[in-house]
């Protein structure tokens, strides 16, 4: 028996939660002694008995099969429709009218098992476009493009252990994102005339009635996104943009119903959006709100602000409250983001004047690089302990999420587990594997792709006007253009491949080679795979980098079980012997093809001294572990210095082992940052915090 939500009265104020826990853990099937006791019982997962657990959305909406959402990301896969000269003068790929990318995107994720996904943010009208061109919701021809992104998605089911025969339907939710003062164009607006520091524009403030004309946008576009067949919508209230800036007088200096000192008048915009959404797409439409719990900015909300706009929230007919974490002009904030995204509309003016910016700043719209809420230098479930606060508080019903840098299923198992959320919402690392989910029902874990935070080929891509793609799976958002099928050479074209190299990239080719049909042998002079990642892994903050030579290990040690690939590691092989085999007559010693993945040489600069046996390079200090004085002078200051010098604050000649991702201490972060832990402090921030010290 699973039970349902039941949510109150709208008009009863709640001070506690109706039988929070006890709902809770009959929608899971499990009771807290159960989860590691009833290993054979089949109503439950043997893994992650608390992950899979179903959960109900009511009688109306029906269950989700698990506790997974798939949050949200820019991909580029959103769509535009520049003109054909325009995309010419930008260089771009394409005009991504046709939302087939996006729609084989998703589905491959749904095929992967998560329960609920939601899209990279629409705008809901103009003046909340990221930038210029950007993905609106507004018409009934937008609409109908997105109609093949939501057909392909439903016609996939999800495992459920609450529907075992049947599943459920896979889902997918439309973030509704309005930038407010965060956009990157002259039409930006915002509660008050204020100007970001991310935007170069100053934004104009809303009129009472603009106010007004912004809820039936958002309703508009909700009732679109249903009319397209999408399952809900999340509402983007969080992060800084324009309706967390209602809600704040850092940037809501308004005298009307909307602004002032009553927090009831700035939360008015957050609540009859929800409401009149609720009014308009009915019972059976999920809606999210991604609420800001902790906005990391001086003079942001207060925990009683928050508790009572969860509250009202509800009330108004949120399905689903997601947690924000930090304004993107925090100190602590995933990227600042400084990038024209030039997308969709049809304005020739605007877009002349897109073309002309674009040319102008190219290399200066960038991204920031912050200490982030989601980088890889943040601990796992870092974030986690604010949602908790929010559910031990008992004032809701409905169900919390938990975000940010959670990328691995025992720690998704761990937040669960301990009534920290009831969901958990994981982005990027469904752009890593999107079987995540399905490989972590199975108890498969080592053989995940695990995110490592990088934001290299995610974030960095999207702040460019790049399609996004991963560090460590570059067939993310590609699903269309790169296919890996096994055993899909054929007979006559197989290959016998040598690859030079085992590190990341020698690893990954030699793994696909493999895959798809060839015979690989893979040959390095260490003793061990990696590269340079066995030495980017002992840099503090990049602990994640363990995880992706653990999946290869795992990966290559299967393709040498099919008898698909030889490892010749501790093995340096000249030029003459790669000419030898290649002329060989014996099949089973000729190479066919080479790949040269040997990597990178340090450069040593023409500086007088460095032969000193006091000189070091990074190589010497990572992988040999050379001591180092108590006074260091570390010339060059890129990635690879800064990565040297933390290294050196943090590690001494008596570590012996290396920290991993789950090792990492939360408090002592939290504290480094200046983040207020007790929630006590507007903004969550400590007063007077001192972030200024390396540790």
């Amino acid at each position: 028996m699973i039970a349902s939500h039941i949510r109150p009265s709208r008009h009863h104020v709640r001070h506690v939660r109706p039988s929070r826990r006890q709902l809770s853990s009959t929608s899971a099937n499990i009771t807290p002694s159960s989860s590691s006791s009833n290993s054979n019982d089949k109503s439950s997962n043997p893994h992650y008995p608390h992950l899979f657990a179903p959960l109900s959305l009511g009688p109306h909406i029906g269950h989700l099969p698990n506790r997974v959402i798939m949050g949200s990301m820019h991909t580029g896969l959103e769509g535009h429709s520049i003109p054909k000269l325009g995309l010419m003068m930008l260089n771009a790929e394409d005009d991504h009218e046709d939302l087939t990318e996006m729609a084989c995107y998703f589905a491959e994720r749904a095929k992967g098992g998560v329960g609920l996904m939601v899209t990279g943010g629409i705008s809901p009208n103009r003046q909340g476009w990221v930038g210029p061109f950007a993905s609106k919701l507004t018409t009934e021809t937008e609409r109908d493009r997105h109609r093949v992104v939501t057909d392909m998605v439903h016609s996939i089911r999800i495992p459920s252990y609450g529907n075992p025969r049947d599943g459920e339907p896979a889902r997918i939710c439309l973030q509704i994102l309005h930038t407010g003062r965060y956009a990157i164009h002259p039409f930006a607006v915002s509660a008050s005339s204020t100007k970001s520091p991310i935007s170069p524009f100053p934004a104009k403030e809303l009129s009472t009635a603009d106010v007004k004309s912004t809820v039936r946008d958002f309703v508009n576009c909700a009732s679109l996104a249903k009319e397209a067949g999408y399952d809900g919508v999340e509402i983007m209230g969080s992060e800084g943009y324009l309706i967390n800036q209602f809600l704040v007088t850092k940037t809501n200096q308004r005298s009307d119903e909307y602004g002032g000192e009553s927090f009831t008048n700035r939360m008015r915009l957050a609540v009859e959006i929800v409401s009149e959404t609720r009014k308009a797409c009915g019972l059976d439409f999920i809606i999210i709100f991604r609420l800001s719990m902790l906005d990391l900015v001086e003079d942001g909300s207060s925990w009683e602000e928050i508790k009572a706009l969860a509250q009202a929230l509800e009330d108004a007919g949120a399905t689903i409250i997601n947690t924000g974490i930090g304004w993107h002009e925090a100190r602590i904030r995933e990227s600042l983001c400084r990038i024209v995204f030039v997308f969709r509309d049809d304005m020739l003016w605007t877009w002349i004047w897109t073309l002309l910016l674009y040319s102008q700043n190219q290399h200066s719209f960038r991204a920031d690089k912050n200490t982030a809420t989601i980088a890889t230098s943040v601990p796992r479930g870092a974030f986690s302990w604010v949602t908790k606060k929010l559910r031990d508080e008992n004032i809701v019903s409905i169900p919390l999420c938990a975000t940010n840098r959670i990328n691995a299923p025992t720690t998704a198992e761990s937040i669960l587990a301990n009534g920290s959320a009831d969901l958990v919402s994981m982005a990027r690392p469904f752009l890593a594997d999107p079987d995540i989910v399905n490989k972590s029902r199975d108890g498969r874990d080592e053989e995940i792709n695990t995110c490592i935070a990088c934001n290299q080929a995610c974030l960095d891509h999207a702040f460019v006007g790049k399609t996004a793609s991963c560090l460590v799976n570059p067939r993310a958002c590609h699903e269309t253009e790169i296919f890996i099928v096994p055993d899909s050479v054929p007979a006559d074209r197989k290959l016998n491949i040598g690859v030079v190299g085992a590190g990341p990239a020698g690893m990954a080719f030699a793994n696909t080679a493999a895959t798809i049909g060839h015979n690989v042998t893979l040959f390095d002079k260490a003793n061990e795979i990696g590269g340079q990642f066995n030495m980017a892994k002992r840099v503090p903050g990049k602990e994640e980098f363990h995880e992706t030579i653990r999946y290869f290990t795992v990966q290559l040690g299967k393709r040498v079980k099919e008898g698909k690939l030889q490892m010749k590691l501790g093995t340096e092989i000249t030029y003459s012997e790669m000419e030898q085999r290649s002329s060989s007559d014996d099949n089973g010693d000729r190479i066919d093809k080479w790949i040269i993945a040997t990597g990178v040489d340090p450069r040593m600069p023409p500086i007088p001294g460095a032969d000193h046996p006091n000189v070091l390079s990074y190589i010497d200090v990572l992988r040999h572990k050379a001591k180092v004085g108590r006074k260091v002078a570390v010339i060059g200051a890129g990635g690879i210095g800064f990565d040297v010098s933390e290294y050196l604050l943090h590690h001494n000649d008596k570590d012996e082992h290396d920290k991993k991702a789950d090792q990492i201490d939360v408090d002592h972060f939290l504290e480094e940052w200046g983040v207020d832990k007790s929630n006590s402090q507007r903004g969550g921030l400590l007063p007077n915090a001192n972030i200024s010290k390396p540790h």
